[in-house]
């Protein structure tokens, strides 16, 4: 589909991977599509080798395995989860590069709300928390990239989450990093002294290696830290129910 930016977007589902592509280089969408369902295809063979891999909720060392598999451990170490926790985001990024060395210009990949974004031009991007006010109404306009950002809850998401954060966004510098901090942070987001524990679970974001910027809603309280995107206003009836990007 040709967006009103003049830019190709394509939704791809396959298995649990539910993506949202945008390029201004059609072949680049094929690209990212192959990439996807490769990498796909290699860390199911690792995991029916290493099915531990699929079920830890801390980081697990991998010494010898596919690209894919690699990546997720490093982000996961980095931010004390599973690696799993990562898998949506680094198959973002590796379908970003993919689509970049195809010529792309502008590559996002957005895969169940994390999103991987190298751009030559700005990127909108909606915030979606489940049915909280500012959901779908308030989003980031971002003009560096390549970025990685997520969206984790443990209220409204159906992904598992130990914490209680009606959502809690990463930047980082990639977004399987990113994926796997918005975990850890989510986690840590519980108790009833909403704007400390805010306060708290920002900080911990921030020590994370490649963590750039968070955002908690949590009790009805937002914060922020760190280099977080520009805000800007979004008409909540031009957002589908999916997170939405806007290019130009």
């Amino acid at each position: 589909m040709l967006t009103r930016s003049g830019l190709y977007r394509e939704d791809f589902l396959l298995k649990e991977t539910d993506c949202t592509i945008v390029s201004d280089h059609l072949p680049a969408l094929r690209a990212s599509r192959v990439s996807i369902a490769r990498h796909r295809r290699e860390l199911e063979v690792f995991i029916r080798g290493n099915p531990v891999f699929q079920y830890a909720l801390n980081p697990l060392r991998v010494d010898e395995g596919p690209e894919v598999a690699m990546l997720m451990a490093e982000a996961s170490r980095r931010c004390g989860v599973g690696p799993m926790a990562a898998v949506a985001g680094v198959l973002a990024d590796l379908a970003v590069r993919d689509m970049l060395e195809a010529g792309a210009s502008v590559a996002v990949v957005e895969n169940g709300g994390e999103a991987s974004v190298a751009s030559d031009r700005p990127i909108n991007v909606a915030l979606r928390a489940g049915e909280t006010p500012l959901s779908k109404r308030v989003g980031f306009r971002i003009e560096g990239s390549p970025i990685g950002l997520a969206t984790s809850s443990g209220v409204f998401s159906h992904a598992l989450s130990l914490g209680e954060a009606e959502a809690v966004t990463v930047f980082a510098e990639n977004a399987g990093v990113a994926d796997a901090a918005a975990t850890a942070i989510c986690n840590a987001v519980e108790g009833e002294a909403e704007r400390e524990v805010i306060e708290l679970a920002i900080k911990l974001g921030l020590t994370f290696e490649g963590v750039k910027g968070v955002l908690v809603l949590f009790g009805g309280h937002v914060g922020m830290g760190g280099e977080v995107p520009s805000l800007m206003k979004i008409d909540p009836d031009e957002v589908d129910s999916r997170l939405r990007m806007e290019v130009g």
